[in-house]
Parts: C-alpha cells; sequence; structure tokens
C-alpha cells in the first residue's frame, strides 16, 4: 500500500533547519536568564551604586560627614596619610604652614589628589558586605543599655568617639610636621611660620609674628605651664572649642570680648552684645527662641541680664563662659546633630530609635557620604 505524502519522512535539510532553530531558541532564553538573573542574592535595591571614600584631607578641613564604620576611617586616614606624605615631599608642606595652597597641575593629574580616581574606590577585590557590617556595628553601638534599640544618645556617643579619632590623628600628623626636634612636643618657635609662608596667609597682611595664632594662644593652650605642647595640649590649641583647659576657656572668652569691645573698656555693654554677640548665641539660646517678629530687643536684654551677674550692666569675659559652647561648637554638638539627623531618615516605625532592621534596610543613610552612581558597569562589592 502506497504511502501519502504526509507520511514521508523529513528529509535532512529539514531536519537541519528544525534543529538549528531550537537550539538557537534555546540558546537566546538561557542568555535572557542569565542576564536577568543577579548572580547571588542581595538585599540592597541600587545595584549600581559603589562604595567610595571620601576625597582626601591632606590638610585639615571644615568639618564634613563624621565616619561611622571604623574600617572605612581607618581606610581614609591611610589614604590621607599617603597624600600628606606626596605633599610633603613636594615641598608643599612646611613647619607652621599646613595649609599650603596645593597648584592646580597637581591636583588635576599631576601626581596628587586626581591621579587615579579609581583608587578612591574599594572595588571588586575588596568586597564591602553592608549587611554584614552593619549587623556588627550594631552591637558596639547599641551598649548603655544593649536592649537591641539604638538610641539618639548611643548614636551620639558613637559618633563623638569617631570625631575625636579623627582630630586626634591629625593632630598628631601636624604636631610630626612642627616636632623639628622629634621630642614629641613643641615649643612656640617651632610652630611660628617662616616669613616667607606670609605671601599666602589671608588672615594677617601685616606681618606681625604669627597672625591670629597668637601666643597668648600658645601660652594659653599650655596647661602644665611647661612651655611646650605635648599631644593633648596642641590638640588643644588646634581644636579649642573641646577643650576642658581653665586657661583656654578663659583666653576664648576673651576674644570674644576683644573683637566686639569697641570702647576698650574690658567689657561688652548692652549694645556691644546686642551688635555681635548675640547674634552668634540665639541659635542656640533656648531662652531666646521666643518669636521675636517685631525685631524687639527684649530677647537680648533678657540674655544679658541673665549673664550679667554682677548687675554691673557689662559683661567680663567669666561672664560670657555659659555662651563658649554656643559661639564655638564642640565635636558633641555635630555628633548629636549628625545622630538626629540620621534617626530621622531611618527611623521607619518612629519610635525614635533604630532596631537592627532599620539599619540593615537603610544603610546608605550611615554610608551616604561614601556612595556614588556608577553609569559603566555593575560591581557587586555590596554583596
Amino acid at each position: 500500500m502506497a504511502r501519502s505524502p504526509a507520511a514521508r519522512k523529513p528529509s535532512a535539510a529539514q531536519t537541519v533547519a528544525v534543529t538549528l532553530a531550537l537550539a538557537l531558541a534555546s540558546a537566546g532564553l538561557l542568555f535572557l536568564l542569565v542576564r536577568l538573573s543577579p548572580s547571588s542574592p542581595s538585599p540592597h535595591p541600587h545595584p549600581h551604586r559603589r562604595l567610595r571614600l571620601r576625597g582626601a584631607r591632606a590638610s585639615p578641613s571644615p568639618r564634613g560627614q563624621i565616619p561611622f564604620d571604623p574600617v572605612i576611617a581607618g581606610l581614609e586616614r591611610r589614604r590621607d596619610d599617603r597624600e600628606w606624605e606626596r605633599l610633603a615631599a613636594a615641598g608643599l608642606h612646611a613647619p607652621g604652614f599646613e595649609a599650603a595652597p596645593v597648584p592646580e597641575d597637581y591636583i588635576d593629574g599631576g601626581g596628587g589628589f586626581g591621579a587615579d580616581p579609581d583608587e578612591d574606590y574599594i572595588n571588586d577585590a575588596a568586597r564591602f558586605n553592608l549587611t554584614r557590617r552593619v549587623e556588627a556595628l550594631f552591637p558596639k553601638i547599641d551598649v548603655d543599655p544593649a536592649d537591641g534599640a539604638v538610641t539618639p544618645a548611643e548614636l551620639t556617643a558613637w559618633n563623638l568617639a569617631s570625631a575625636r579619632r579623627e582630630v586626634m590623628h591629625r593632630t598628631a600628623r601636624e604636631l610630626d610636621l612642627h616636632d623639628r626636634d622629634h621630642d614629641g612636643r613643641i615649643a612656640f618657635s617651632e610652630y611660628e611660620r617662616p616669613s616667607w609662608a606670609w605671601r599666602f596667609d589671608d588672615h594677617n597682611s601685616s606681618n606681625d609674628g604669627v597672625g591670629w595664632w597668637k601666643e597668648e594662644h600658645f601660652n594659653a593652650s599650655d596647661m602644665d605651664g611647661d612651655g611646650f605642647l605635648n599631644l593633648t595640649e596642641f590638640n588643644d590649641f588646634l581644636h579649642p572649642a573641646d577643650t576642658t583647659n581653665p586657661k583656654l576657656i578663659n583666653w576664648l572668652c576673651k576674644e570674644e570680648v576683644r573683637e566686639r569691645d569697641k570702647d576698650n573698656d574690658g567689657k561688652l555693654n548692652f549694645q556691644e552684645f546686642y551688635n555681635g554677640l548675640f547674634y552668634s548665641i540665639r541659635h542656640f539660646d533656648e531662652e531666646a527662641s521666643t518669636d521675636d517678629s517685631n525685631v524687639s530687643d527684649a530677647p537680648a536684654r533678657k540674655s544679658f541680664t541673665h549673664l550679667d551677674l554682677d548687675n554691673d550692666g557689662l559683661l567680663s569675659a567669666d561672664e560670657l563662659k555659659p555662651t563658649i559652647g554656643n559661639l564655638h561648637p564642640p565635636e558633641h554638638f555635630y555628633a548629636k546633630q549628625q545622630a538626629d539627623y540620621v534617626i530621622t531618615q531611618a527611623d521607619t516605625n518612629k519610635d525614635g530609635q533604630l532596631s537592627l532592621q532599620e539599619m540593615i534596610e537603610n544603610p546608605y543613610v550611615f554610608y551616604s557620604a561614601l556612595f556614588t552612581e556608577d553609569d559603566y558597569g555593575f560591581h557587586d562589592e555590596l554583596r
């Protein structure tokens, strides 16, 4: 019996064509699955963010974000130290000259800050798992008490300890720069700027000694009165806002009076207080926080009366001591400011504190100064 045409065996060419089509379809499907699937599970919703170290600070810089993670802080310190040494080798540091202007060509690829932008990243060779870092740090922050929640006070204390480490590290580096005889302390003559440095000094154009780094400031920082500044005393000298040295606090108060004492009587009358000092402290003064939209001087008079302990109608340097923390905010102020901000951003249930889960779910709040969008590919350093 003859076979029907439909039952004929496919030709070799038809078989090859069908096989090739199936193979291509399978390969395309496999490619899509591999392309769209992550190589490993990741809880982070921002796969194109890279962890990046902050800009180099080869000389003391204005306050920025306090580093949250000691690991990152350590990497930044080591990188900053390299830049510091590089500047010193290029002759851009000299005793008493810690704020030298850096040439543009040195910044833009001449061997300095901009030479290798990629080195600022914690790259694929050093994976940085944010979740594990937060898990490791949480019990170190949650200590007072260890109750499974980070309070504003606990986070402030953590930030303050980190800030103090950073400040002391920079102070030690400055001390090494000025300590010409390498005895671990500096005399005023070691800190004094050389004459050639004055052309760079924007603070003083009269070349009268060391400008605003007056010798009396140095002597006030010398707590033990031996004529030298050790590391702690030199740190107070550079950062007087955080000092507990009574001599230095008194010097700060005298400077506030001297700056505003128009009639040179050694004290501030109400107008001298009102036209200068009051507006510097009112932001921090709870008693002066009432509405004064009618431009009344009543809040200023209330503050003046509160400070004028001897009721002589004048404010002495001693009477200004209660305001010195407002005029020169210490590190604690900035540590608390950052802690309060972070908690408002990560406290999803609005209970005023942070759980471990809230910190894990909001890691970029803590590392916000360290992230940048990456336009040229995916990097999995955050797994």
